[in-house]
This record gives C-alpha cells, structure tokens and sequence, in this order.
C-alpha cells in the first residue's frame, strides 16, 4: 500500500529569472493557484496524506504556503469572505506535509535520496513539484493500481514526438498489457536515432526504498548531476521495473511558452472565467496575421 509521497521542489528555476529570483518556481500561479498546489492535490486525490516536499534556500514561501496563517484568516472571517477563508484553511489540512532542505542542488537522484529516512522500508510515490497531470483520474493513482497489481516499480510515460526524446529520460521494454511495459532500458535525454523508444518519463514514479542503494552508486551523469534515470538503471539489474502509459495529458512547467501555455489551457476548462476567455481568444486569434 503506498501510504507516502514524495515532491521534489530544490531547484533554481533559472529559465524564469527574473521572476524566481525571490520565490520558487513552484509556487508560479496558474490563474490563482500555486503550481505545488496542484502537485499536493494529485497525491491526496489518489489517497496519499503523509507528503515530504524536498526544498532548497529561498524556498520558505512554499512551507508557508500550506501552513496556517491566523492574520489572514481572521481578516477573511472578520470581513465575511467565508469562500476565501475556506480555502486558505483547506491549504494546512488537507495532508500531513512536511519539509526537508537539499543542501546542495546535485540532481533529482541526489534530491530523492533525502527522503530515505521518511519513507523507511515502504514503497512511495515521486512527483516532481513543476509538472501538472490533468486527467480524469489522478495520474498517481494510476500507477498505484498499476503497482497494486505488479508489486515493483512502476513509471509515468508519455508518448512524445521523435525529435523531442532528447528532451527527455526515455525507457524501452516490451508491453505485458496495454498501455504497461516491462522496462529493459533506461536513457536520459538520448539521442534521437539511439532512443529505445519514444516513451518518456513523466515525472511521477512509484519508487520501492531499494532504489536509496541505488542513488548511492550512482555517478554524476548529464549536467554533471546525479541522475534519477541513471540509479533506476542500476535497479534494472536487481529487480523488475514497469512503466505505465497514464491517461492524461501532462504540462510541464519548466519553461516559459509551456508555462503560458498551460496558464491558457487550463483557464478556459474552469467555470468561472472559461467562457470569457475562450470568447477572447478567438476574437484574439482573429486579428493575427
């Protein structure tokens, strides 16, 4: 049973300097919301309530973000805005949230290895604090069922375009049911013509604690880091790992036309400003060349 879940949330977010020069990037907005935000809701959608976000210096607006604040809500409760109260209360109740600082940024891998002594000998689930999975059914929650059945490892991929593999750690394996490989090999951001497939890690793993010894074995690779994709190769050769096509579509905040993107695609599904901005985006639309 996966009971625990894990976000990465350490890094600088220099592709959005100025702007993530005084807060993270996780904590950009989509419309009103945090980008964390979502991340937090996914886990606890899928039935998770014991969240680790792993932060690094400067990053104390998110700790504050889910925590109490009795000025505000005073303020809100005194003027009458019990909507508004309501949700700045759900914030610090809707999970046990804690946080753990990485002394120094040296990788995703590097940033899971610090949830070792939070998740002791139970499986968890990983999702990195600037990708949003929009999806009928969380996409956490897909891969529980899918460990639920398999007992190992499971990760979230995508299907991508060819020439966008090398943006990405691709996986390569046989299908055992629809939509759900037994991964053989594991690259991180290949090469076009050497990518096993064009299946791409997603950003959501349902990890097993074996993959700690792995961490520890694991050389810098790309970008001088100590990559997750390269320790979960290491695990390929103790255990059975999976990856699951989720259902969904996935946004990744990590750049700056993909982040406007994903502010303009999820504005137009919500009720309260949908309608407007679909009208004023094709009248938008209309006038370009």
């Amino acid at each position: 049973m996966i009971k625990k879940a894990i976000i990465p949330a350490a890094g600088f977010g220099t592709r959005f300097l100025p702007a993530t020069k005084a807060q993270p990037k996780e904590m950009l907005p989509i419309i009103d919301t945090p980008t964390i935000q979502y991340v937090v809701e996914e886990a606890v959608h899928s039935g998770i309530r014991d969240i680790l976000i792993i932060t690094g210096r400067g990053k104390q607006s998110i700790e504050n973000h889910f925590d109490r604040a009795f000025e505000l809500e005073a303020n809100l409760q005194e003027k009458g805005r019990q909507e508004q109260l309501l949700q700045v209360q759900k914030l610090s109740q809707m999970a046990n949230i804690h946080f753990i600082r990485q002394a120094e940024l040296n990788g995703l891998g590097d940033a899971i290895s610090y949830a070792r002594w939070h998740v002791g000998n139970e499986p968890f689930l990983v999702l990195l604090g600037d990708t949003l999975i929009d999806s009928t059914v969380p996409c956490s929650r897909q891969l529980i069922d899918v460990y639920n059945r398999l007992k190992a490892p499971v990760i979230g991929v995508e299907e991508v375009a060819p020439e966008k593999v090398e943006r990405y750690g691709i996986v390569g394996g046989r299908q055992v049911e629809p939509g759900t490989w037994h991964v053989d090999v594991m690259v991180e951001k290949p090469k076009m013509l050497e990518a096993p497939s064009n299946l791409a890690i997603a950003g959501r793993y349902i990890l097993t604690p074996d993959i700690f010894d792995c961490i520890d074995q694991t050389a810098e690779g790309v970008g001088n880091e100590i990559q997750l994709t390269d320790a979960l190769q290491l695990l390929l050769q103790k255990r059975e790992v999976f990856a699951h096509r989720f259902e969904g579509k996935r946004y990744d905040i990590g750049n700056r036309l993909d982040y406007v993107k994903t502010m303009v695609e999820l504005g137009v599904k919500r009720q309260d400003i949908g309608p407007e901005l679909r009208l004023f985006l094709k009248e938008f639309a209309g006038g370009l060349d």
